[in-house]
């Protein structure tokens, strides 16, 4: 018997059942999530400075790019599919925002169009180009989901002083045998 809990804010749904009955289960809905950080004052980051703390949201290396007010703000919502044979199937959705890895490495030219980061407990795993991404398995634990929108030029968008990302958490059982 397969067992895992998906953490939804403080509500953990704990999974139950075989491989086959998680990949039935409903898809877990998680909205966007801005990080509830408050900015010190009198602090900034150059471009290209680097100050990770291991927290996505204070992954500067390639700096960050701010939304202005009169452009359409770009939101990402990450959905999390139990996968029926083992690992979890992400879902990105995104608005205002278009994934174009054919333009990456170059100059950043807008705030609707770019890639996304894959963080798995603050440590960057990969980038998307598109709206789905296979994770095939993590270690028994608590862990944290995190994709946030990066302009061509790398840059993490920001709105308000705030990176553009969504969270999920996931709880992995020790296997019992």
């Amino acid at each position: 018997m397969q067992r895992g809990c998906i953490l939804l804010s403080t509500v953990c749904l704990t999974l139950l059942g075989s491989a086959a009955q998680l990949g039935a289960l409903s898809k877990t809905n998680l909205q966007t999530q801005i990080a509830d950080r408050s900015a010190t004052p009198g602090h900034h980051h150059s471009p290209g400075a680097s100050h990770s703390s291991g927290s996505p949201s204070d992954d500067h290396e390639h700096g960050s790019l701010e939304v202005s007010a009169d452009q359409p703000i770009p939101t990402v919502n990450l959905i999390v599919h139990p996968d029926s044979r083992r690992g979890w199937n992400l879902e990105v959705q995104v608005t205002n925002f278009r994934f174009a890895p054919e333009r990456v490495n170059q100059a950043s030219s807008s705030t609707n169009e770019g890639h996304a980061h894959l963080y798995v407990n603050g440590v960057k795993q990969t980038r998307l180009y598109g709206n789905w991404y296979y994770l095939e398995s993590l270690p028994p634990g608590k862990h944290q989901i995190t994709v946030s929108l990066n302009a061509n030029g790398h840059e993490a968008l920001m709105h308000n002083g705030q990176p553009i990302q969504a969270t999920a958490a996931i709880e992995v059982p020790v296997a019992v045998d």
